[in-house]
């Protein structure tokens, strides 16, 4: 059997090696952001263990603010549920909600409703849209936070300016209430509101951040003083630190799904990660275009070359392409014997002719053997390279 050398081929076909090769920089880089991010949360956990509890003496807890409130004849009680929150307001009360967001939407409501008709005050600490909403109607949340932690007051509230600067930056908040109190504003947006009840005496108090009431930051500027102000006007207070665990979370019509319970901050992170892998993908993937020849590191022999390529044609049974590559070389060997373009030579009608002035047999011998159906058998295959190998011998001697 007689054949060109040719390059070898290199297999394309991905192996378990390549694709654990190419995946490997991309699954670390997975994993280290989720260690990173296990750790995170362990280390968040651990320092906000009993945030805004008045028992705690956490850094991030409120044990100072109930101490100095005692001291001052205000008793504190803690409630977790629902109905006992609301079962407690009442006009010598004060009811403090530690994290209104918590709240579902029908507890926000029903809360609502209690606290507006008792006649005490309600303390709201760091209600976010839309729980601001319904809890304190009127008032709406900013997008954005404060750019800054300490503000001061610039506002005529006598709590505010007795306190003086306090670390309130925080949300940002605007009410259509004309008779309401902005102090501490950030970019003209208030930071501490506070609303007059439409009857009864009461008001609600809508702060931006819980920063004057944390162990660790009641010492510093005003905090202490606003603190003790706003939480120690009537001679009762109630702190609500909303449970999950809270039977009324069930008892309403509204119900939240799974991607309401998700903090909104690892939604945006899942986001960031599916592009992250999207770009890593199209970085890593194929690139589409054209074969490259890859030049090999060790010469290897035509011979063997063509040798092997036999026997893997023979070894997948593939005699239409054993049998098209024996009929190219070989139309391509004829063509520059007999003085045709190699861009022609596998043409039968600029071939074939030309092959004819040099031989005296017939046209449709000379078409069935460079050009005919692939052989059928073993034996056809070898009596075809036989007779290509006479019929280049027979041009040559012409």
């Amino acid at each position: 059997m007689t054949t060109e050398a040719t390059l070898p081929t290199t297999s394309t076909a991905p192996t378990a090696r390549r694709l654990w090769t190419r995946a490997r920089g991309i699954t670390l880089a997975v994993v280290l952001i989720l260690a990173a991010a296990v750790a995170m949360a362990a280390v968040r956990s651990t320092a906000r263990h009993g945030a805004l509890d008045p028992r705690s003496a956490d850094p991030y807890g409120s044990r100072a603010v109930a101490q100095l409130l005692a001291e001052r004849g205000v008793s504190t009680r803690v409630v977790t549920t629902l109905d006992a929150a609301r079962a407690a307001t009442g006009p010598d009360s004060t009811l403090l909600v530690a994290a209104p967001d918590l709240l579902t939407p029908g507890q926000q409501t029903r809360l609502h409703r209690a606290a507006a008709s008792s006649g005490g005050r309600t303390v709201l600490v760091a209600a976010g849209s839309p729980s601001v909403e319904r809890l304190a109607p009127g008032v709406t949340a900013d997008p954005a936070n404060s750019g800054q932690s300490t503000l001061r007051p610039d506002c005529t509230l006598p709590e505010a300016r007795r306190a003086g600067s306090a670390d309130t930056g925080g949300i940002r908040y605007t009410t259509t209430h004309l008779d309401a109190d902005s102090c501490y504003p950030s970019a003209r947006l208030a930071t501490v509101l506070r609303l007059p009840a439409a009857s009864g005496g009461g008001d609600t108090v809508v702060l931006g951040a819980p920063d004057i009431l944390h162990n660790d930051r009641l010492d510093e500027q005003g905090n202490a003083s606003l603190a003790l102000q706003l939480l120690g006007s009537r001679p009762h207070l109630v702190w609500y630190l909303p449970s999950l665990s809270d039977a009324s979370a069930t008892a309403t019509d509204e119900q939240r799904n799974f991607l309401d319970l998700l903090p909104s901050g690892w939604l945006w992170g899942s986001l960031q990660l599916f592009f992250a892998a999207v770009l890593a993908a199209f970085w890593r993937a194929r690139r589409f275009g054209p074969l490259v020849p890859e030049r090999l590191p060790v010469a290897i022999r035509a011979s063997e070359t063509a040798e092997g390529r036999a026997r893997l044609y023979r070894k997948a049974k593939a005699r239409d392409r054993a049998a098209a590559a024996l009929r190219s070389t070989a139309r391509t060997r004829l063509a520059s014997l007999a003085g045709v373009p190699a861009a022609r030579a596998h043409t039968p009608e600029a071939l074939l002719p030309a092959l004819s002035a040099h031989l005296t047999g017939d046209v449709q011998v000379l078409h069935s053997l460079l050009f005919g159906p692939p052989p059928r058998d073993d034996a056809a295959l070898i009596t075809l390279t036989d007779r290509l190998d006479a019929l280049e011998r027979e041009v040559r001697r012409s």
